[in-house]
């Protein structure tokens, strides 16, 4: 598991809500798996300014994100980070919380 990733939701410039994904890695390969370990700072920095774009310019409170638009995403970057393919991103959890007005 990794641990979850919140995000702030904006409307109107001004924050409007947060939005949390929980996540996890399926690594079967040993070697993979050892490498995503000390890799992890650096592919949740990534995650986190990934989805920091994706909040600001495509989640709003009134509906809920597309979650497969997010996995791709996810895997995109994590492929990207690891500079090789192996490490399956698993969403376990995406939520929104709307801030009250």
């Amino acid at each position: 598991m990794v641990d979850p990733i919140y995000t702030t939701i904006v409307a109107d410039n001004r924050p409007a809500g947060m939005l949390m994904i929980g996540t996890g890695l399926d690594v079967p390969d040993d070697k993979l798996r050892d490498e995503v370990i000390r890799s992890m700072p650096v592919l949740r920095d990534a995650y986190i300014r990934n989805l920091m774009t994706f909040t600001a310019n495509i989640v709003r409170t009134d509906a809920q994100p597309d979650v497969g638009l997010i996995a791709d995403r996810l895997q995109a970057v994590t492929d990207r980070a690891l500079k090789k393919k192996g490490a399956k991103i698993l969403l376990a959890q995406v939520a929104i919380r709307v801030t009250a007005k």
